[in-house]
This record gives structure tokens, C-alpha cells and sequence, in this order.
């Protein structure tokens, strides 16, 4: 369940203890207590919090994670946000796993965070991928195209409403919502996970893809799907299909209709005659005959019924 905090304050001392305790790095350098007005909104799930807070106030603030993923939007009237190396246009979200950012405005401000524990984050991305060797990070504090900021602020949009109306039980739901807010991150900025999935080469997973296999090797007589295979081998279904596309040229579907269809031959030349094709063919997961026997003429080179029986 999605532990939610709602902080409105006329405070100053409350501005910096909440932030720090989200970002520990945070430091408030100078904050002015005229014209002040501070309202928080969060919610934190298992390895992930939501933040969206307004700060009316002369701000200047400095952020610079160790053990963080930070994404982030400051949409600020009369404001600079910057890294070491370049400026950061206000209102256009900004991410950092170790740069050094900081923001100053004078008025009112209104900040969106995603923030994800790295090494959480580095185990997620690794069952997306499929690469369990990867490191991940970030290449740039700034997205990769105008489209991918406005796909990052919509995503924001969705995720926090959705976990602050989270309920208690929604496991599933919250598992979504932390890999959502983390896919989208690493959509939207430049970093390692995009070379993960997109580079060729034999190896890449393939601890994954065995297990992949293994688990379809002993349950294609059942009613699985892909979505499970990809729980059993402890990563997504996209990642799975990256990682069998990588390295076996094929898909987990291509492969489990292909384990099913030698299932079904081997029982129909064993079968002693007191099953007919359909049978066969629905304990195997195929439920159009018509389908079946075309698939198994074109891979056998015969009807299935001149196999059934005759070896």
C-alpha cells in the first residue's frame, strides 16, 4: 500500500526536513521566509516515490544523489536550474544519478519527482533487459528529444494520480505503477538501459532465456502464455522478447509453438489409436484443427493422421 504524505506549511524549517528525507542530497543554500508558502503531496511505494510540492518563496537549492535515480520537473516563473556542464530549461524535466543540479528562483515554483533507489532501480532494469550484467546510469541530465519531456510529464501525471488512489491489496497495481515510472525514466533520458536493449550480440540474457526455455520445455503441455514464462524467468514480457529475438533469432511465442507442435508429433506417433487428431492437437494447446494440421503438414511434410499411429 502507497504511503501517502500531505504536507501544507507556512514553515521554512519543514521545506528542507521533508525534502531530505526523500533526497538525502538536497540541500537548501539559501531559502527566504517573506511571501513563503510550502504544500507537499507524496506518495511512496516499494521502491519508488512520488513527489509533486509548490514553493513560494527566494530559493536556492542544490541536489547531487550518491545512491539515487532522480527525474525530475521544476515549472518556475522567474528561475535557473543548471548542472556543471549546461543550463536546464525550467519546466523541462531533468534526470541525475550523480550530476550535480542546482535551481534557484525568486516566486512561486512547482516541482514533480520520480525518485528511485539505484541499486532497485538497477535490478529492475536488468529483468527489462534481460542483461543481468548491467550497469546501469545515466548520460545526460536532459531528455532526448521535446517528445520524450512531453511523454515524461504525462506519465508523471498518470503515476501520481494512480498511486495516491492506491488501495490497500493492490500488489499487482503498485508493481505496474514502479516499473512504469521506471521504464518511463529511462525512455525519456539518455542511459545504458537504451544500449541494453537495443545491442546485438550472442549472451546478453541468455541466463535468462535458459530459464526461459527450461520453463517452456516442461510446461508447453500446459495452458501457458507468454506473460507466463516471462514471471517464471523473473523479467518482463518485452524484455523476454528482446532477449530471445537477441539470442536465438526467434520469439518466446515462435518457440513455445514450436516445442508444442514436437509434443504432438511424438504423441501421435505413439498414440496406440484410441485418440484422434483433435485430441491430440488440443492437449497441445492448439485448438483449430484446421490450423494444426496445416502447421504440421508444412513442418513434417504429411497429414498429421497419416502420422497418428503409424510411427
Amino acid at each position: 500500500m502507497a504511503e501517502i504524505l500531505r504536507v501544507d506549511s507556512g514553515d521554512v524549517a519543514d521545506v528542507e526536513q521533508i525534502w531530505k528525507t526523500f533526497v538525502p542530497s538536497a540541500s537548501l543554500l539559501r531559502i527566504d521566509p517573506e511571501n513563503f508558502a510550502f504544500r507537499w503531496r507524496s506518495a511512496t511505494l516499494s521502491e519508488l516515490s512520488i513527489v509533486r510540492y509548490s514553493l513560494t518563496a527566494e530559493v536556492h537549492s542544490r541536489v547531487q544523489p550518491e545512491d539515487q535515480l532522480l527525474a525530475c520537473r521544476s515549472v518556475v516563473a522567474d528561475g535557473v536550474l543548471r548542472s556543471r556542464r549546461a543550463l536546464i530549461e525550467p519546466g523541462i524535466p531533468w534526470a541525475t544519478d550523480s550530476a550535480q543540479v542546482e535551481a534557484e528562483w525568486d516566486g512561486a515554483a512547482e516541482v514533480s519527482a520520480l525518485i528511485f533507489d539505484r541499486v532497485r532501480a538497477q535490478e529492475l532494469a536488468r529483468r527489462v533487459t534481460g542483461d543481468e550484467l548491467l550497469s546501469l546510469r545515466l548520460t545526460s541530465v536532459h531528455p532526448r528529444s521535446d517528445l520524450a519531456a512531453r511523454q515524461w510529464v504525462r506519465a508523471f501525471d498518470y503515476l501520481l494520480t494512480s498511486a495516491m488512489s492506491l488501495d490497500s491489496g493492490d500488489e499487482l497495481i503498485e508493481a505496474g505503477l514502479v516499473r512504469h515510472a521506471l521504464t518511463t525514466i529511462l525512455g525519456c533520458f539518455p542511459s545504458t538501459f537504451s544500449s541494453a536493449i537495443t545491442r546485438d550480440g550472442v549472451g546478453v540474457g541468455a541466463a535468462t532465456v535458459r530459464k526461459a526455455l527450461a520453463y517452456i520445455d516442461d510446461n508447453a503441455h500446459r495452458p501457458i502464455t507468454v506473460d507466463d514464462v516471462a514471471e517464471a524467468a523473473h523479467i518482463s514480457t518485452r524484455g523476454l522478447q528482446y532477449s530471445f529475438r537477441r539470442n536465438l533469432d526467434t520469439t518466446p511465442t515462435e518457440y513455445l509453438r514450436k516445442v508444442r507442435l514436437e509434443g504432438a508429433h511424438r504423441d501421435l506417433r505413439n498414440s496406440a489409436g484410441d485418440e484422434s487428431v483433435a485430441q491430440v492437437a488440443r492437449r497441445w494447446g492448439f485448438g483449430n484443427s484446421s490450423r494444426f494440421n496445416s502447421v504440421y503438414r508444412q513442418t513434417y511434410g504429411r497429414n498429421a493422421k497419416e502420422t497418428l499411429g503409424g510411427g
